[in-house]
């Protein structure tokens, strides 16, 4: 039985041979793409369950391939990366991917990372909140459904399961460590980044005035708290 599907895109034949014979030896099912038009033409045939992405190719490259995809459909991106600067993780992570490595990388690190972005529900709905209403906010955590001001809002699965998280634990100060391995697993604590762009996401999509939160608040060099008016 197949670990899951996974999309290898990257414009270099060799390491498209070699991911491709070390996950396939890992129990994952691999296709390939050389670049992002033929990734995004192949994904509604294909459908993977996850699609590593390299950054820097020919076409319309890999952020754009990201957006594409983020904009279609749910699948967890995996962006690879020689590039190592907080501005280039930040830049991909806006694009709509769910993490970043940074090339080269060790194998047990990228499978370590390919586990947590495969892993859709950290937080457990069965202990969580199932429901949220405020005034101007409507979260059906069971449905994954969210009103703000009247209207419906998608957000993605990472979105959601950090809000989930949040309003878990409303009222107290979450740190960023914690939400980091609430949401993205236990081998992740220090990219503070990750938590900076995926807030703003969902701060833009649930909030009255994203500029002047009311219900996600940070709480200066600690993290976040979900405030319940």
């Amino acid at each position: 039985m197949s670990a899951g599907k996974i999309l290898v895109v990257d414009d270099d034949p060799q390491i498209r041979r070699v991911m491709k014979a070390t996950l396939v030896g890992k129990g994952y099912e691999v296709i390939v793409a050389r670049t992002g038009e033929e990734a995004l033409e192949m994904l509604p045939r294909e459908m993977p369950n996850l699609v590593l992405l390299d950054m820097n190719m020919p076409g319309i490259g890999g952020l754009e391939t990201c957006r594409e995809i983020g904009a279609g459909s749910d699948i967890p991106v995996i962006i690879l990366s020689v590039r190592n600067t907080e501005k280039d993780k930040v830049a991909a992570l806006d694009a709509g991917a769910d993490d970043y490595v940074t090339k080269p990388f060790g194998i047990e690190e990228l499978l370590a990372r390919i586990r947590a972005a495969l892993r859709r529900s950290p937080s457990s709905p069965e202990g969580g909140p199932h429901a949220f209403r405020s005034e101007d906010l409507e979260i059906d955590f069971d449905a994954r459904r969210v009103k703000a001001a009247g209207r419906e809002v998608r957000l993605t699965p990472k979105e959601f399961e950090l809000l989930r998280y949040l309003v878990a634990h409303a009222g107290k100060p979450v740190t960023h460590r914690e939400l980091l391995q609430a949401v993205w697993g236990p081998d992740y604590g220090d990219e503070p980044e990750y938590l900076r762009v995926f807030i703003n996401q969902v701060r833009k999509k649930i909030e009255v005035n994203p500029a002047r939160p009311q219900y996600i608040v940070t709480e200066p060099w600690v993290g976040y708290r979900f405030v319940a008016p």
